[in-house]
């Protein structure tokens, strides 16, 4: 069972998304719209937040800043629109998921699942000791540590885009596909947004700088982390 935070100030959705949660077992609070949602976040604790984006007093991805400044409770964002902008700008804030509305209960469900897997992943199903350095040592990566350096300065990535490129590096060379990816970084199977893994890719890309070139898209397949001897 889970503790979940639903923050929308539609009734009609939080109402759905209690129905389907309790149904699952999961415990529900309800927030009308972010200043509840991070009052309620200060005063208790929850294993994740759905949160929608546009909302009165406080907007999701404000809510969502100030919620990290003291958790890193998983958050999903729920939201109308589908632009890459609003995308990125919640990956880059730490946010796990994104949801675009109308959603499938059932698919958040799996979602919300999905999300819980790998945050609860046990330690010793991480990497082992490991340092990888190409370049010349211009890009070396600390895979037990999950630090990464271009060019003598430390990077920082969202929790997502270290394990992309944990799990890229652990299968360089090697043709992976969308959906092997999703299922590897995210926990998807069939209901996977492929949205998702591209937008991720991209933030990842512009992160790794000079060094972007490693990741290779494979048309109409997925990618590839190209490493030369």
């Amino acid at each position: 069972m889970y503790r979940i935070l639903v923050v929308d100030d539609e009734m009609r959705i939080r109402s759905l998304i209690r129905k389907y949660a309790e149904f699952e077992g999961h415990e529900v609070t309800e927030a009308a719209d972010g200043m509840e949602a991070v009052r309620l976040c200060r005063e208790q604790t929850f294993d994740i937040i759905l949160m929608d984006i546009m909302m009165p007093e406080l907007d999701g991805f404000s809510a969502c800043r100030e919620i990290r400044k003291n958790s890193s409770v998983p958050i999903i964002m729920l939201s109308a629109r589908g632009e890459e902008y609003d995308r990125i700008n919640g990956f880059e804030l730490g946010v796990d998921d994104y949801v675009v509305k109308p959603f499938s209960p059932k698919e958040l469900m799996l979602r919300i699942e999905a999300v819980m897997r790998r945050v609860r992943k046990k330690p010793e199903e991480k990497n082992t000791n490991k340092i990888v350095e190409m370049d010349n040592g211009g890009f070396r990566v600390d895979l037990t540590a999950r630090i990464v350096y271009v060019d003598g300065q430390r990077i920082d990535l969202s929790p997502k885009e270290y394990e992309l490129l944990f799990y890229m590096l652990e299968n360089k060379n090697i043709a992976l596909s969308r959906d092997q990816l999703l299922n590897a970084v995210w926990g998807y199977e069939f209901f996977g947004d492929a949205r998702t893994l591209d937008t991720h890719i991209k933030l990842l890309r512009k992160s790794l700088g000079p060094y972007a070139y490693h990741v290779v898209t494979l048309r109409s397949m997925g990618y590839r982390f190209e490493v030369t001897s």
